[in-house]
């Protein structure tokens, strides 16, 4: 028993994302029931409906106060009826940007092999996390436009990559595969033989950090190579570690091989201050108000936040819980399509705790 308190600023955002995050809340109280620590938690109302009520999209007065906080739970960002990028901008990338959550991880585990769409994969060869630098890289924002709509256009987007944000990332990543103990095997994803400017910083960064963890196997794939071999044979990787695009690309990618969005969740985590966890398949807003869409994104998100918060154990139990009625319940991890409505599996992994 922890008995640990801790403060977490919930945003449930647009679409889906208050149902997922109230069954992930539902499973967090009984978690800290059964695990003896406690919460405090304080609602954010940032998302589409805010910014349409009141033009605002993030106060700074409320990105000061969520880096008070000792983790951050979000729900789903995007609405339809607001234009693509202002939202995910204005506060996914802002929040990183400014927390300085320079680390994305997304594991990428096959919980029942019936989900996977890769033919003869079981759940012993999909088992392995993306490591993605998630502060730098062609979402910075830098570049712009010129002769801007006419014929004679050039738009120009530029990847920034600093020794700083890769070293820690890379050196993130090592630590990582070291401490997982599983292959203790990480790869670079890369491209280096087109990009040969960001990509010589990474593989030189990647190759000078890997004789300070001899204990750690290292390889080097094309991030073209990588999509190929996740489909062929992902029982090869362990940790991948990648700039910002090429882990945006793979992870998605990973889900699908893993049984869908439904199941895929991340955490945009800041090792030396407050983290960010949420479900990766976005707002889903065909599906919102009907109590058919997939929580358990939201709720192994909010194991993820348990296990950086030092909650092992109860981090643990939800795991193994959303495991067994994965295997044992469900008859797909797509919405309206599980055999059981939103609030139903959140019932039972509290049931399975």
């Amino acid at each position: 028993m922890s008995n640990q308190k801790y403060k977490i600023a919930v945003i449930p955002g647009d679409g889906t994302g208050p149902e997922v995050i109230n069954e992930g809340l539902k499973v967090l109280d009984a978690a800290a029931s059964k695990f003896g620590f406690s919460y405090d938690k304080v609602n954010y109302d940032i998302g589409g409906q805010r910014y349409l009520d009141t033009g605002e999209i993030l106060p700074e007065t409320v990105v000061k106060e969520l880096g008070g906080f000792d983790s951050i739970y979000l729900g789903a960002i995007g609405d339809p009826r607001v234009k693509p990028g202002v939202l995910e901008k204005g506060i996914l990338l802002r929040l990183r940007f400014e927390l300085d959550q320079y680390i994305n991880l997304r594991p990428i585990v096959l919980y029942d092999r019936r989900f996977c769409p890769l033919k003869d994969k079981t759940e012993e060869q999909i088992d392995f996390v993306v490591v993605r630098e998630n502060t730098e890289g062609l979402y910075c924002g830098a570049g712009g436009f010129l002769r801007k709509d006419t014929e004679d256009e050039v738009a120009i987007q530029e990847s920034i990559n600093s020794y700083k944000g890769v070293e820690r990332c890379i050196r993130f990543a090592f630590e990582y595969a070291r401490k997982r103990n599983k292959n203790k095997r990480l790869t670079l994803c890369g491209k280096t033989n087109v990009l040969t400017f960001a990509f010589d910083l990474w593989e030189r960064t990647f190759n000078k950090l890997s004789k300070e963890y001899p204990d750690v196997e290292t390889d080097y794939a094309h991030v073209d190579a990588t999509c190929m071999w996740m489909v062929k044979s992902p029982e090869w990787f362990d940790v991948i570690v990648t700039d910002n695009m090429f882990g945006d690309i793979i992870t998605d990618l990973g889900a699908i091989v893993q049984g869908g969005m439904g199941i895929a969740a991340g955490g945009n985590i800041n090792p030396q201050g407050v983290s960010m966890f949420e479900p990766i398949g976005g707002s889903a807003p065909k599906y919102t108000g009907k109590n058919v869409i997939n929580p358990l994104a939201a709720i192994c998100a909010a194991s993820m936040m348990l296990d950086t918060l030092g909650e092992d154990k109860a981090a643990q139990a939800i795991d193994l819980s959303v495991r067994k009625i994965v295997k044992e319940k469900l008859e797909s991890l797509a919405a309206g399509r599980m055999g059981y409505s939103t609030t139903e599996v959140g019932d039972l992994v509290v049931a399975n705790l």
